[in-house]
């Protein structure tokens, strides 16, 4: 009898290793090669030349029969939600190293990458790794493989759902997730979040989101979940109108910086810091007095008031913050592709200003905060932007611009941006037909004093950035 137990254990053992092994060799990638290129080939909306908006494209039944088939890792972990036109991967950086400083296991979920894809994963300021990336990939495969019989998620859904997947695995605190195009149809807009935040709105995607600041805000306001509190910051009226009416619709209260909430900046210079923003920003739970603002130009003062507003409403659902610990946090932050210098001689800035208010913003920044005899920008930029708004505001920094196309399958010809530059204001300028070109023409056209700046697109300044890296990238 025993030796039939034994023999009986013996051959179940040996049966499930069996059934392991099988497991272990039904394996879809053994190499991050091959699952990078499996995710690669899924349908990505930001490289498509056209992109329609409307529920068959975004499709938040599509992305949450994904989900559960993954057993909803949304719903696993507290999470913030931002979304807005500029300023939300900033917003987004500096909430989360301040909830890092206090102790918090952080996940922070962005887009677009500049060098690699494991930019917009991060856990405490550690991006996913391959390995791991493996792991999910081999995870998930089943899953979309599954959905896409009937509907096929996209590039951006899947990686989103990597993002949830890889946070509820980590078991962080708290998850602090930026939306990609708009709100309302994004696929980030299936989650439950503790704190909505928005940021600075304006004409953006205008052929996707609408061309008016009303359509604009109508969309990301759907990202507003009843009773769920919402932090923005001084808007357009037209815009403050329509994020109040959708707030009151669902009976969450909102609060803007600087009108609801004690909010004021200013500019100053200092020998230890140079040129920089300071902010005040108070409410009965929190006080924050001259703290200097870690990124520069006044924009980034106002997405930094935003993030220490969201901070507070966390404390106030529970959240234990130190607010001493906070500023340690928010004064390590450091935001690649932000008026970031990547070359001293001849000097090279990069900055991600995308749309016309982003380019005014720079503009602005870098005579406050960069002293340079000439100012010589290499633009490109996609065709679905506002080109004509940002050419009005590139007149006016620029002695110089140099048009270029950018990687993206949606980039603007140089040419075009060249014939909007001339109506807009007259000015001469340059066209390349690449940005190897564009900074060849550039830097003959400089001394020691003066600044490159490349904007206008992430794949461009992405480009730029590798390109003095002088490493292949993703």
């Amino acid at each position: 009898m025993t030796k039939t137990i034994k023999a009986t254990k013996k051959a179940a053992k040996k049966t499930s290793s069996s059934k392991n092994a099988k497991v272990k060799s039904k394996r879809t990638f053994s190499t991050y090669e091959a699952a990078y290129k499996y995710l690669c080939e899924r349908t990505d909306y930001e490289k498509e030349r056209h992109v329609r908006y409307n529920v068959s494209t975004f499709d938040l039944n599509r992305m949450e029969k994904l989900l559960a088939q993954l057993g909803n890792p949304q719903k696993k972990i507290p999470m913030v939600h931002i979304a807005g036109t500029k300023g939300k991967g900033s917003t987004a950086t500096m909430l989360a190293k301040m909830l890092e400083a206090n102790g918090y296991s952080v996940g922070l979920y962005t887009s677009p990458h500049l060098l690699h894809l494991h930019e917009r994963i991060v856990v405490n300021s550690t991006m996913v790794t391959e390995g791991e990336m493996v792991e999910l990939m081999n995870r998930i495969h089943a899953p979309v493989e599954k959905v896409a019989k009937t509907d096929p998620p996209s590039f951006f859904e899947i990686m989103t759902a990597l993002a949830f997947l890889y946070f509820a695995d980590r078991k962080v605190d708290v998850a602090v997730i930026e939306t990609g195009l708009g709100g309302r149809l994004d696929c980030t807009n299936v989650i439950e979040p503790k704190v909505v935040g928005i940021t600075s709105l304006s004409l953006d995607h205008t052929l996707q989101l609408g061309g008016t600041i009303e359509k604009i805000a109508a969309e990301k306001a759907g990202i507003f979940k009843k009773g769920v509190p919402i932090v923005t910051v001084a808007q357009h009226p037209a815009a403050l109108t329509v994020l109040r009416q959708k707030a009151l619709e669902l009976e969450s209260p909102l609060s803007i910086t600087g009108k609801d909430i004690d909010f004021s900046y200013r500019f100053e210079a200092s020998r230890e810091y140079g040129p920089h923003t300071r902010i005040c920003l108070t409410t009965p739970t929190s006080k924050f007095e001259h703290l200097r603002v870690p990124l520069h130009g006044t924009h980034q003062a106002i997405n930094c008031g935003l993030a220490l507003a969201m901070l507070d409403k966390l404390q106030n659902i529970g959240f234990k913050i130190d607010l001493e610990k906070a500023k340690q946090g928010l004064s390590e932050v450091s935001l690649a592709g932000r008026m970031e210098m990547i070359c001293t001689d001849p000097r090279v800035m990069i900055d991600a200003a995308h749309n016309a208010s982003s380019i005014h913003a720079l503009v602005h920044a870098i005579g406050q905060n960069v002293p340079y005899d000439s100012l010589v920008v290499v633009f490109g930029c996609n065709r679905d932007k506002d080109i004509r708004g940002m050419m009005q505001q590139l007149q006016y920094g620029a002695d110089k611009v140099i048009f270029t196309r950018s990687a993206s399958a949606r980039a603007a010809s140089p040419h075009d941006l060249a014939e909007v530059y001339n109506e807009v204001c007259g000015k001469m300028c340059q066209t390349s037909s690449s940005l190897g070109e564009a900074l060849l023409l550039a830097k003959n056209a400089v001394d020691k004093e003066d600044l490159i700046c490349i904007t206008g697109s992430f794949y461009l300044i992405g480009q730029a950035k590798a390109r003095f890296m002088l490493k292949p990238v993703h």
